[in-house]
């Protein structure tokens, strides 16, 4: 009786040890149990081995190759691959950059599976006509689908043409060749989402607010945006640079944050312009070497600005005396007055004077205007006493800056009533030869030459 009670005990005993053991069995061992088997007829196989080199590099890169053995295992199914220069060369540079940084791992994994479907579609499977396409889920996580169709008698999977029909046949699977990359919209959408926000290199908390360095004031947010090349929200005074008496130093150089003029370069062509035409040589050294004018007007031009020079000829700027010209910044405030915000022509200056009688243009030296009237058949500029005709009509004229010749120097109505009856006469500059033209122009021009 006890020898059955014990034999009993043992057995149960040896029961419990070998059920235990069977249930601590590791977990590698399991994992190695159920993971897929792919053999070496496999279509995956033959991906990595096919000539679609760019495409067989990206899925090892992407980490999908797990997810591709698995998916074999499940489906017989279809890969579309796109030719080795549509991914090499054909792709957008950055585009591809953004697919191969480490952070975008999951938009280059869906970009790979968007181009496979968990359907076996052969070359005799496509539509016979243009009317019926077909439409497929891919392996890319989503509701997005490819179509299958036909157009203008060729096979196509959504705007891409198939090239190489049934290129690699397997049991599990078939490849298809075609001559360009499918980019789903959720990853088109990832890229642009990065792109717009690389190009912000600092936000500043929403109701902060944001002071003008130049004026020191606070800046005035437009309500509604200001598409490309559209004139500047700001008015041109708010644009410039501090006057003389504010900021001693340089103007700032030209090319606008926007970029959609050139200004230097068309403020070098209108005083070239001048030199080449002659008798404007001291007003164009007046922009370039004793003032930084030609610098602001560049930068000015840049950002979206227009003027009109009203150009004195060297016979009116002989006639400055050293009182005007001898107060700080007393150049500059000259200069200011004969440049007007607005882009006028002989024709459209003449016009409106003709229409309206006195014109009064404003000019960058606030709160002055210039007064324009109809005299003899042309444009005289100011009063009586300190006037100018329209003497050389649209010297230059591009669009942007519009050069008129004048006979005379401009001044303010109070300035004129405030300055002496008689002062010594001061010339800005020694006159060139006439014979040296070319010579004159690069030491006038100095950068700009």
């Amino acid at each position: 009786m006890d020898s059955q009670i014990y034999g009993f005990l043992f057995t149960l005993i040896l029961f419990f040890a070998i059920t235990g053991a069977a249930l601590q069995e590791s977990p590698s061992a399991k994992h190695q149990m159920s993971a897929p088997q792919i053999n070496s007829n496999s279509v995956l196989v033959a991906l990595l081995d096919s000539h679609y080199t760019e495409l067989s590099e990206l899925v090892e890169k992407a980490l999908l190759l797990q997810t591709l053995e698995e998916a074999v295992t499940k489906h017989n199914i279809t890969i579309f691959a796109p030719k080795n220069e549509a991914l090499e060369r054909d792709l957008d540079p950055e585009f591809k950059r953004f697919l191969l940084e480490p952070g975008n791992l999951k938009s280059l994994q869906k970009l790979l599976l968007f181009h496979m479907i968990p359907t076996r579609i052969q070359s005799l499977h496509w539509p016979k006509t243009e009317l019926k396409p077909r439409h497929h889920s891919t392996l890319c996580p989503g509701d997005e689908r490819i179509s299958v169709l036909r157009k203008s008698g060729d096979r196509m999977v959504s705007m891409a043409k198939v090239i190489r029909a049934d290129d690699i046949i397997k049991p599990d699977g078939i490849i298809h060749g075609i001559e360009r990359v499918l980019i789903p919209k959720s990853v088109q959408q990832d890229f642009n989402t990065r792109r717009s926000l690389r190009s912000i290199s600092a936000v500043l908390p929403e109701g902060a607010p944001e002071v003008d360095p130049r004026t020191n004031r606070l800046k005035k947010k437009p309500t509604i945006p200001v598409p490309a090349g559209a004139p500047p929200v700001l008015p041109i005074y708010s644009a410039m640079a501090p006057g003389p008496s504010l900021a001693p130093a340089p103007a700032p150089g030209p090319g606008g944050p926007h970029h959609h003029f050139d200004g230097e370069s068309q403020v070098k062509d209108f005083i070239q312009t001048l030199l080449h035409y002659g008798g404007y040589n001291e007003l164009a050294d007046i922009l370039v070497n004793l003032t930084s004018l030609a610098t602001e007007m560049g930068r000015l031009v840049s950002e979206g600005y227009v003027l009109t020079v009203l150009a004195p000829n060297d016979e009116a700027m002989a006639k400055l005396t050293t009182d005007q010209l001898s107060e700080p910044g007393a150049p500059e405030q000259i200069m200011y007055y004969h440049l007007i915000p607005e882009y006028q022509t002989e024709e459209s200056m003449y016009n409106a004077v003709r229409r309206f009688g006195k014109v009064k243009y404003d000019t960058l030296r606030l709160p002055h205007k210039v007064v324009a009237e109809e005299a003899d058949g042309s444009v005289k500029f100011g009063d009586a006493e300190g006037s100018a005709y329209l003497f050389d009509p649209d010297i230059y004229t591009d669009g942007r800056i519009s050069v008129q010749g004048i006979d005379g120097v401009l001044f303010p109505v109070e300035e004129i009533k405030a300055a002496p009856v008689a002062a010594p006469v001061a010339k800005v500059v020694a006159k060139p030869r006439r014979g040296k033209l070319m010579e004159v122009a690069c030491s006038v021009l100095g950068s700009f030459c």
